[in-house]
């Protein structure tokens, strides 16, 4: 079995696409919407969806990591609300899976955004250049771990923030492999914050992450 676990925050809008897209998997599977407090409808639309719907404590890595203790597959896919897989997901998840050296390895899909203009083409490159580089895919990209090495690692720390860099850094980016589809995810926030600014901050939130400073403190800069 797969379990899809969707960690959620006044998803409404977004949430009816990525479920749709998660549709006929290509085994049996799951889905798990994670809901953080949402005020907008959004767990009553996820369980008209078909979703089972969890309350988890507010913040994306307690979320996550309540999913996940909740989770009955032996593969996990961790994907969020704002992010539509493309119909190519359901092969690479196949083939990912049937390999069995990938038992001890996880997979993240390749980062596209829902914009049109030039600035978003360059976003995307910009983190195909750091995946490709550094082996550092974010949340947005989703991430595929069998159920085994998760518990090994011991899966998402229930932080508010950089929960994604946090479980990279102990899976090793030498187990990490781009899946031949794209995750393609909303980009309000950059059309909000502006395509040179977001990723300014985001870059210096990870800086500041690594240089020793607590998720709880990165938290009130981040918004």
């Amino acid at each position: 079995m797969l379990s899809i676990v969707i960690p959620t925050l006044n998803a409404a809008a977004r949430l009816p696409d990525c479920l749709k897209a998660l549709s006929e998997p290509p085994m049996e599977a799951e889905i798990i919407v994670a809901d953080g407090g949402s005020v907008d409808g959004t767990p009553v639309l996820a369980k008209r969806l078909g979703a089972l719907v969890i309350k988890g404590p507010v913040g994306r890595g307690p979320q996550l990591a309540e999913g996940a203790r909740q989770a009955h597959g032996q593969w996990l896919l961790f994907l969020h609300g704002d992010t539509v897989l493309a119909p190519e997901w359901k092969q690479a998840v196949t083939d990912f899976i049937a390999d069995p050296l990938n038992r001890e390895r996880a997979g993240y899909f390749r980062f596209k955004l829902d914009d049109d203009n030039g600035a978003a083409r360059r976003m995307e490159k910009m983190v195909a250049w750091r995946c490709e580089t550094f082996n550092l895919p974010y949340g947005d990209q989703g991430l595929l771990v069998s159920r085994s090495y998760y518990d090994k690692i011991g899966g998402y720390a229930r932080i508010p923030l950089m929960e994604d860099v946090d479980i990279l850094k102990r899976i090793g980016l030498v187990r990490l492999q781009e899946l031949q589809a794209d995750a393609v995810t909303s980009a309000d926030r950059y059309r909000r914050d502006g395509y040179v600014l977001r990723p300014l901050r985001n870059l210096s939130l990870l800086a500041l992450y690594l240089l020793g400073m607590e998720p709880e403190q990165l938290v009130k800069y981040y918004g």
